[in-house]
């Protein structure tokens, strides 16, 4: 059974124990879905909340590119089971399994994009889940570029490493439209990306290396 398989049937008990609790109020918190959502408004918990729930998940103090960068590279087996965290174009969504929440915006002029490459399978994903999402190629080189559509600009042009969970993360500017080309072992994929709305995906998984 291929690694990827396996963490899917291990880890999918959670995902399904996590779904009633974690859907509380507008924080809507469903992770890898291919269906592109609604536009969702957050409603922010008073400050004392959600310092104690950063507090609990031991992420006191960052903000959230910090958090974001922490946990989409924590190795699998280390990620927390009792926290979702979804990232969409402009806000950190976080929920846990007390029906507790935090919501910390991005940067304004940056975008989180997250993709995983693949060769043989895949899953559907709109807006990245940094502890339940997970891609064929775990730990491996890729060749990444990202070429502004309309000024030829390359962007970002360089070796990168697959996290443990499958994926690549790029802080990239707002407001552009690109195109998205990932290289390994001589095979390559490529796809336009946008980071200007507020609909724009934050997870990527039908870059197949053909």
């Amino acid at each position: 059974m291929p690694r990827t398989e396996s963490f899917l049937k291990k880890r999918k008990p959670l995902a399904a124990y996590l779904v009633a609790p974690l859907a509380v109020g507008a924080l809507v918190l469903t992770g890898c879905t291919g269906n592109a959502p609604e536009t969702q408004t957050a409603s922010t918990p008073p400050a004392a909340d959600s310092a104690a729930f950063m507090s609990d998940h031991r992420l006191a103090g960052l903000d959230a590119r910090q958090v974001i960068d922490r946990l989409d590279a924590l190795p699998v087996a280390q990620r927390p089971q009792n926290l979702m965290a979804s990232v969409r174009p402009d806000q950190l969504l976080l929920a846990d399994d007390q029906q507790r929440q935090a919501v910390l915006p991005l940067p304004e002029d940056q975008f989180y994009l997250s993709f995983a490459p693949f060769r043989t399978q895949t899953h559907d994903c709109h807006f990245h889940s940094l502890t339940t999402c997970l891609g064929e190629m775990q730990n491996e080189e890729v060749n990444v570029t990202v070429t502004d559509a309309k000024s030829g600009e390359t962007l970002v042009d360089k070796t990168m490493g697959t996290f443990d969970n499958g994926f690549v993360g790029l802080w990239l500017p707002r407001g552009i439209e690109a195109t998205l080309t990932v290289e390994s072992r001589g095979k390559k994929a490529s796809t336009p990306i946008s980071t200007s709305s507020s609909e724009d995906a934050t997870c990527l998984t039908t870059l197949q290396l053909t």
